[in-house]
């Protein structure tokens, strides 16, 4: 029987026993779930598992964190179950699979402004600037604005508009190339086929409204005419129009021969979908987008608007449990384009600050908590700065309360923010900066509704908390305390004293990762590098304990003191099925420090979109050991020492 047969017989119960496994896999980290009914998992009991660090659900999947013995965990779990394993993109496949029509929308739309999403944000933060200098009437006893008192800012602004433009009147060729990247086809034609969308032949769609019919420019083909209009910011148009080029390629590709689909594929394809682009799903895109538009405007302005507001204040959050909050992305634009602005947004900034407050009110509430504040006090910073899975997820579910009071007090702010007709110029930057996108005329009832949601979701957690935690969390860390005072347990001397670089780069701290799960201290505490080199050399004197054979983007060491570490090369590069990386090493080997570990090719990390940012985390610390990080530094691997590992006082 295995180190692990007993937690894995535990977690096969938890997720509902082998009937309810449609697929089971496991990545560096993390075993990977597709259930077939997801509400048989008890969540509460999983995640009070000794050996679980964390779960979360994402895409159809539910994902356990082990740590890096998760390999281990993984072989005891399948002999246990008597579940036959499946790769990575089996598991993929079957959580699609088991998403209704719907869903697989939702994933599809989030997978396609997922890739996008750095680039709304740029241009969001990019208009929020140009709001403060060329719309805030500042000067002059309120007259004027910086930009017509100073040329140099003057010159600012417009020379910044070159970037926002690109971002939201150009978004069509984003959208036709993330298509065409997500459904395996050539993202060239891609690029082309919204680039025809936004060409500066065409009427462009902002003066449609303003140029009389008989001025709009006309394709003449003697028989018929078709209108010349462009469709800047438009979403919905550039959608239909990537999707036809896809299935036009796939059909064109499937049926022409080999030794001339070079040209007849790519020729076709294109030529086709530009012509229904224009002629049919344009017109009929731009009509349905108005649509979808013009009923939430509706909703957002008209006699039950109070209601309206109340309501998504109130939903938003759940929405991001299930995803489709997705939708609002397209929603958004769709409304700038419509309307030249969004009262959408505000209240989703508005929600992610509700949210943060509630687990502001958990951190008051936890105080003396020690392990929970590793979680609650990066998950409160992230979600101020619009990212809200972590606290959701990491903490307000947990305790169900603090998500409810979150709900309410973004419900509240969201009347206020209706009410007010605060709007925003753009979309992509939430939380706190999300005043930055809001219209100079509204920041001043934008913070009044920011207020409220701080303010409401931190007094309801705290008072409702008050009573629930009262004989649950207080005093944890205290107790834990006395029981290391008594048992007087100490770890063996500390024979590694430094960790030094292991790629070359600057070093920097974990929450700068961004990802959600590594940047939240969920595998544990640790620190990353921005490679400038693509070799990965062991940080200490350690023996190689974990390898991935099939994707080879990671390695597990454990270091002479006992402490193990993961060494994991990018983000998300698990789904590159180990192209682009080489092991050096082998499992069970003893290394040192500035020992190679594996190649890996950053060119091939970036084609396939995802970071290269390197990470090292502490999965089992050693008893009795701190750990101090530096970063915020450049790193020669094998050489800068980056971290220093001391031994702790000892207690009692």
């Amino acid at each position: 029987m295995g180190k692990y047969a007993q937690d894995a017989k535990e977690l096969l119960q938890l997720v509902g026993g082998k009937e309810n496994i449609a697929a089971v896999s496991h990545c560096m980290t993390r075993m990977r779930f597709v259930l077939n009914e997801p509400k048989k998992a008890d969540i509460r009991k999983i995640e009070a598992m000794k050996v679980v660090k964390g779960s979360f659900t994402q895409t159809g999947q539910f994902q356990v964190i082990i740590g890096n013995t998760v390999a281990d965990f993984y072989n005891d779990f399948i002999a246990v179950s008597g579940i036959e394993g499946v790769s990575k993109d089996a598991v993929k496949a079957a959580s699609k699979q088991n998403q209704n029509v719907f869903q697989r929308i939702i994933t599809a739309l989030a997978e396609i402004f997922a890739p996008l999403i750095p680039a709304i944000i740029t241009g969001g933060l990019i208009l929020g600037f140009r709001n403060c200098i060329d719309s805030l009437y500042l000067f002059e006893n309120g007259t004027k604005t910086l930009c017509d008192i100073s040329q140099f800012w003057a010159g600012l602004d417009s020379f910044l508009w070159l970037i926002g433009e690109a971002v939201f009147h150009m978004l069509p060729v984003g959208i036709c190339w993330s298509v065409t990247k997500k459904m395996g086809t050539t993202q060239m034609l891609g690029i082309v086929l919204g680039l025809t969308l936004v060409s500066g032949q065409l009427l462009n769609a902002y003066s449609v409204a303003s140029t009389a019919a008989a001025d709009i420019p006309v394709w003449n083909f003697g028989y018929f005419q078709i209108k010349m209009i462009g469709y800047q910011a438009q979403v919905i148009p550039a959608v239909l129009a990537a999707f036809t080029l896809v299935y036009l390629e796939k059909f064109f590709r499937k049926i022409t021969p080999q030794v001339i689909s070079m040209i007849v594929v790519p020729f076709c394809s294109l030529l086709l979908a530009v012509i229904a682009s224009h002629f049919v799903l344009g017109p009929i895109g731009w009509k349905i987008g108005s649509v979808i538009s013009s009923v939430v405007y509706a909703g957002i302005t008209g006699s039950f608007k109070i209601l309206f507001g109340a309501l998504f204040g109130f939903v938003y959050a759940p929405l991001v449990i299930t995803g489709l909050h997705h939708m609002s992305n397209a929603i958004d634009l769709q409304l700038i384009a419509d309307y030249e602005g969004t009262m959408l947004w505000p209240m989703i900034a508005l929600s992610n600050i509700a949210q943060g407050s509630a687990v502001l009110g958990m951190i008051m509430l936890q105080r003396k908590n020690a392990e929970a504040q590793e979680v609650n006090v990066p998950a409160c910073i992230s979600c101020y700065l619009g990212v809200t899975e972590p606290a959701i997820f990491g903490v307000n579910l947990k305790h169900v309360y603090p998500f409810v009071c979150g709900m309410i007090g973004s419900a509240c702010a969201a009347v206020i923010s209706v009410a007010t007709g605060t709007t925003a110029n753009a979309i992509g930057v939430g939380g706190l900066p999300g005043i930055l996108s809001i219209r100079p005329q509204y920041m001043a009832s934008f913070a009044v509704s920011m207020a409220a949601a701080i303010v409401i979701s931190f007094v309801l957690t705290m008072v409702v908390g008050k009573k629930k935690l009262q004989m649950s969390d207080s005093g944890v860390t205290e107790t834990a305390a006395e029981g290391d005072k008594v048992s007087g347990i100490r770890a063996a001397e500390n024979t590694v004293k430094e960790l030094r670089a292991f790629v070359s780069g600057k070093v920097i701290e974990l929450k700068e990762v961004g990802d959600g799960v590594f940047s939240e201290g969920i595998v544990g505490d640790g620190f990353a590098i921005i490679p400038e080199s693509d070799v990965l050399y062991a940080p200490a004197e350690a023996t190689v304990s974990v390898l991935m054979e099939d994707s080879r983007h990671a390695c597990g060491l454990t270091l002479e003191n006992g402490m193990e570490l993961l060494l994991h090369v990018g983000i998300d590069t698990v789904g590159m099925n180990g192209n682009g990386f080489e092991y050096m090493v082998s499992q069970g080997q003893k290394v040192q420090a500035g020992t190679p570990l594996l190649k890996f090719d950053r060119e091939k990390i970036k084609a396939a979109n995802h970071p290269d940012t390197t990470i090292c985390v502490i999965t089992e610390p050693a008893e009795g050991l701190k750990v101090r990080f530096m970063t915020g530094m450049k790193a020669t691997a094998g050489e800068t020492i980056v971290a220093e590992i001391e031994q702790e006082e000892a207690k009692g």
